[in-house]
């Protein structure tokens, strides 16, 4: 199979297992690759891998007795292996090269994916941003009710120790990525789409673009399947509107009412917030029952946000839609600690919590800089922001709404941009300074080296603040830094520790 082929449907019946053949995973050690490395493994495949660097997902490969080495190699590639690739590894790599040479199969990471999952009811969660957390409360929750469901997360579920576990249960929980199209390889169960909020135009080109591919995404449901969308969101609302017409099985959740309820708008789950905390949420779900009953539940989350509430009710109609009753659904998912890089401790040193996140696009900033900020002043501090760019392309189309999101902070330091996959040449002009330029008043600093802004903000901190390192680059490294600083040198009770 290529990689522009599409596999088989991971919700028909499949193979117990995938003995016998051997995978090579070039780029083991991210976070989506990493999983797969360890589903099939489970599934019984002879995985090996390589990497660039190491990290962390590449320690945990090699101690659970995976062959990976680091450094790219023809050499690395068993002959007999099947390769798999992420779209970021480019023909010229010597380990794909090797293999188009040899004729070897090469599989998408995504493709890979699917082979671990067929026999089981694949569910596909997708959207520009709240994928790795709706995914892993589906996960966990799932697994607190009894089921114990396989699944894939680009993030380790906290409470579970991992983003990745084959399980006995008929359930399989996947984080689709659609920044490269590769959820189009998938033939869901259950589609279950948080947003489609216009991103990675640099492979989409336009909106409407970016927003057909997830139309494309729900036509690939399998017959039966079930597509749940977030109603509260226009373009996903736009999504359910056309599955609706197109005769799909679609349900909706949010705060209000869809306005295009039609006979195939299978229910609309209702989330209502009635407490905020802290450290907590509370809510009720409420949707009409296939009887014409109504159901109405509570939920206590343990993590703060109207935004994972929001996912809450996004995963609780699809756990409902698996089996799982209603008011049991509800207090499983009040057992989801959060995942990895998800508002995430990092520690605490000179009375100055810090707090990691992966957020990395202007709507995920604004939901958690409001959220952040509940924190902070329940805790009686400011809040600030040491804030890493991801991509090039991203920070040069959403520059203004970056701004406008970090302005909601008391102070802000914005490193380079992470670049990723973009050449800084490609995009003349644009880098950390550009969102800066965008922050209203003189709250926000752009200082390009990143260790240099990490001791720049510590150096701003005192007591009873909160600090959040932010993006989806390295950024998540600078806690560490920042932490020894504020031991180093304890903030002072009113003036910062000034600078260094």
């Amino acid at each position: 199979m290529s990689t522009s082929e599409q596999p088989s449907h991971p919700g028909a019946s499949g193979p117990a297992g995938l003995e016998g053949r051997a995978f090579h995973l070039v780029g083991v050690g991210g976070a989506g690759m990493s999983v797969v490395a360890q589903l099939l493994v489970e599934r019984g495949a002879a995985v090996t891998g390589s990497d660039a660097n190491g990290g962390e997902a590449f320690d945990r490969l090699a101690a659970a007795g995976i062959g990976v080495v680091i450094g790219h190699a023809a050499a690395n590639v068993p002959p007999d292996a099947t390769l798999v690739v992420s779209t970021a590894i480019k023909e010229a790599n010597p380990e794909l090269a090797a293999a188009r040479r040899r004729g070897q199969e090469v599989l998408h990471r995504s493709q890979a994916l699917a082979l671990a999952a067929e026999g089981r009811d694949f569910v596909a969660v997708a959207g520009a941003h709240g994928k790795t957390t709706t995914s892993g409360m589906l996960a966990e929750a799932l697994t607190e009710a009894g089921a114990d469901p396989s699944f894939a997360i680009g993030g380790v579920v906290r409470a579970l120790g991992t983003g990745a576990h084959l399980g006995s249960g008929r359930a399989f929980v996947a984080e689709a990525d659609e920044s490269d199209r590769s959820f189009l390889n998938y033939a869901p169960r259950i589609a279950l789409v948080t947003n489609v909020e216009p991103d990675h135009l640099d492979n989409y080109g336009t909106p409407e673009a970016f927003e057909a591919a997830f139309v494309d995404f729900a036509r690939r449901l399998v017959p039966g399947g079930l597509l749940v969308a977030c109603a509260d969101d226009p373009g996903a609302a736009r999504l359910a509107a056309s599955a609706v017409a197109e005769g799909l099985r679609v349900a909706t959740f949010g705060n209000a009412e869809p306005a295009f309820l039609g006979p195939s708008h299978e229910a609309h789950t209702r989330l209502r917030i009635t407490g905020r905390a802290a450290g907590s949420t509370a809510a009720t779900l409420a949707r009409a029952t296939p009887d014409g009953a109504r159901e109405l539940v509570s939920l206590d989350l343990r993590v703060p946000g109207d935004h994972v509430a929001l996912d809450a009710a996004g995963a609780w109609t699809a756990g409902v839609e698996l089996g799982v009753a209603g008011q049991a659904m509800a207090d499983a998912l009040g057992a989801f600690g959060g995942t990895g890089r998800r508002f995430e401790d990092r520690g605490e040193a000179g009375g100055v919590r810090v707090v990691d996140d992966y957020a990395h696009h202007p709507t995920e900033i604004e939901a958690l800089v409001t959220t952040a900020r509940g924190v902070a002043t329940a805790r009686g501090g400011r809040l600030l922001v040491l804030f890493q760019p991801h991509l090039f392309s991203r920070t040069a189309a959403f520059a203004p709404r970056f701004g406008a999101a970090l302005a909601k902070a008391d102070a802000v330091v914005v490193a380079d941009v992470y670049p990723a996959r973009e050449a800084q040449e490609d995009f003349p002009g644009v880098d950390g300074g550009t969102i800066v330029a965008e922050v209203p008043g003189s709250r926000a600093r752009f200082i390009p080296d990143r260790l240099e802004a990490a001791h720049a903000i510590a150096a701003l901190a005192r007591p009873g603040d909160l600090l959040l390192t932010v993006g989806a680059g390295d950024v998540t490294a600078l806690g560490e830094v920042i932490l020894a600083d504020l031991t180093a040198s304890p903030a002072s009770d009113s003036e910062g520790r000034g600078s260094r």
